[in-house]
């Protein structure tokens, strides 16, 4: 009777963990407008300002319009578009039907690459590099399936347990009787474990 009850319990507290993973992703998402903020650098092209394995984050609003030469961006390669690529704005131009046509180069790179570098049109455009954060990505590389599922299943079972051990350790004291000998009410109290770092 008592595991139905601490069941529930257990379930909602994954549920509220589950929505709030989900509440932030999604609010990253509104708040630089794209759907996905995170990217990290897998190359040496724009070497040194990005380096291997730094966090991109990046926002589109509207950015396209508002680019000028200089800025960093984000795009899905033009030739095929089977490659996200982080390129430095090298030239803004036009095309015949009077759409804007961008041209990219890294700057580790002695020029731009046809099919990579241009022609960048709006459809292949992510978004500008707001924030670089040097190094981060090691992490992701560290956490990367199967590893980061085993994490989240560990989370989940700490949390789990830990909310079922304290529900069963406070109905074991209740239905103890309080010993006469005892000098002060609190000396059997215990302070509950700690939450579970991630």
């Amino acid at each position: 009777m008592e595991q139905k009850s601490k069941l529930p319990v257990a379930m909602r507290d994954i549920i509220i963990v589950v929505a709030g993973v989900a509440i932030v992703w999604l609010g990253l998402r509104l708040a630089f407008d794209t759907n996905n903020p995170f990217y990290v650098v897998s190359s040496r092209s724009m070497v040194p300002v990005l380096q291997v394995n730094d966090v991109l984050v990046v926002r589109d609003g509207g950015s396209w319009d508002t680019l000028k030469v200089g800025d960093i961006i984000v795009f899905d390669r033009p030739d095929g578009e089977d490659r996200v690529i982080v390129h430095r704005v090298a030239e803004i131009g036009e095309n015949s039907a009077g759409e804007r046509v961008i041209r990219t180069k890294g700057d580790a790179n002695p020029a731009s690459i046809p099919g990579t570098d241009f022609p960048i049109h709006k459809d292949n455009y992510i978004g500008k590099v707001v924030y670089v954060l040097p190094g981060a990505g090691v992490i992701t590389k560290i956490i990367s399936p199967p590893v980061n599922y085993i994490i989240i299943a560990i989370i989940l079972v700490i949390l789990f347990f830990s909310k079922w051990g304290r529900k069963g350790s406070s109905s074991s004291g209740a239905s103890q009787p309080p010993s006469s000998s005892s000098s002060s009410p609190s000396s059997g109290a215990t302070s509950p474990p700690p939450p579970p770092s991630t």
